[in-house]
């Protein structure tokens, strides 16, 4: 997905991959979301968690949008034309509706409820999201994944895999991306980090066991979560409750009378400085400025996309900002 805001954020982040062992009560500060009108004069509109002044990064995770249930007769659902990237990975998960993908390496694959797409951009590549026709509503998130300076110049990738649900005893688990429950995802990333989609019947429980060496993200779609062990008020839709390093277990209780989902993430620390604007990551303001002028002179780097029938062929680049971008610390939150 891209980000078609008009006056996209300046972000640089900074990692810090010092690890504290915890113990005892958990610190889980809430993050809440702003809306961004997805493009267009029926905008769609996505519930924005990351980044944001509060944090920029969880693990490598650098970006979450979440969105629907969308009516797409109401707001004309997704129909994004071909967009950049640079040294990111996006991740596209849905639960509900379809969505057409195609990018410059030839892909021409369907996003559908429980399956994951993880495209890989790499030194660069173009790419287009489109809900299908038979799509009534549009639910779900994209998520982007920076990646290391060492692999921030590699070859494009995409992924397709269909984690099989784990039935946990009133929590049911899908696991995308890394290992949780016993389960590992087949999927290739560059820094160790986990996903997975978490249905909890009315008031059931779990006890997810992490990496203390990692931070975490609880995304609720639905429901509301407890997440035992801290003073924040549960998670109500559309928040994202972060948990820094040191916890060995996040324990999490659906205290709604209806049925809930979560979107569990988690990764090690980036401890590297980037920057992110619009739809490029890169080590500093010079990258970014180079990254667009090739996108507008329609450079090999990102290639061309065949098969989108949109009116748009190439979505301009947001003017740059008048300054040069300016360092922003992210230092990893403490459980």
């Amino acid at each position: 997905m891209s980000n078609l805001e008009i006056d996209p954020a300046e972000v640089e982040c900074r990692g810090d991959a010092g690890v504290a062992a915890g113990s005892g009560h958990l610190r889980m500060d809430v993050l809440t979301a702003r809306d961004v009108p997805l493009g267009g004069p029926r905008a769609m509109t996505v519930h924005r968690t990351l980044p944001q002044r509060a944090r920029s990064l969880i693990g490598a995770w650098c970006f979450i949008d979440h969105y629907g249930p969308d009516d797409v007769t109401t707001s004309g659902g997704m129909d994004v034309p071909p967009h950049p990237h640079t040294g990111l990975a996006t991740v596209s998960w849905l639960f509900t509706g379809e969505i057409e993908h195609r990018d410059t390496m030839g892909n021409h694959a369907m996003v559908r409820p429980g399956e994951i797409n993880l495209m890989t951009a790499g030194h660069g590549i173009a790419h287009t999201e489109v809900s299908t026709p038979e799509t009534t509503t549009l639910h779900g998130v994209q998520l982007w994944v920076a990646l290391p300076a060492a692999d921030a110049d590699t070859a494009r990738d995409f992924a397709h895999h269909r984690p099989d649900p784990i039935d946990l005893g009133g929590v049911t688990a899908r696991v995308f991306l890394g290992e949780l429950f016993g389960t590992r995802s087949p999927v290739h990333t560059f820094t160790p980090l986990t996903g997975a989609q978490l249905d909890f019947a009315p008031g059931a429980s779990i006890d997810v066991d992490v990496d203390p060496e990692h931070e975490h993200g609880i995304l609720v779609d639905a429901g509301t979560i407890e997440v035992d062990g801290t003073d924040a008020a549960p998670l109500a839709p559309t928040e994202l409750g972060y948990i820094g390093l040191g916890a060995s277990r996040v324990s999490l209780t659906n205290v709604a009378d209806t049925p809930a989902r979560v979107v569990f993430l988690g990764g090690a620390p980036l401890a590297e400085d980037i920057v992110m604007w619009w739809n490029f990551i890169g080590r500093t303001h010079d990258d970014i400025v180079a990254f667009r002028t090739e996108w507008e002179a329609h450079s090999r780097r990102f290639g061309q996309v065949e098969g989108y029938t949109g009116e748009i062929q190439h979505l301009p680049a947001p003017p740059l900002p008048h300054s040069r971008l300016r360092p922003r610390v992210n230092t990893p939150g403490r459980a």
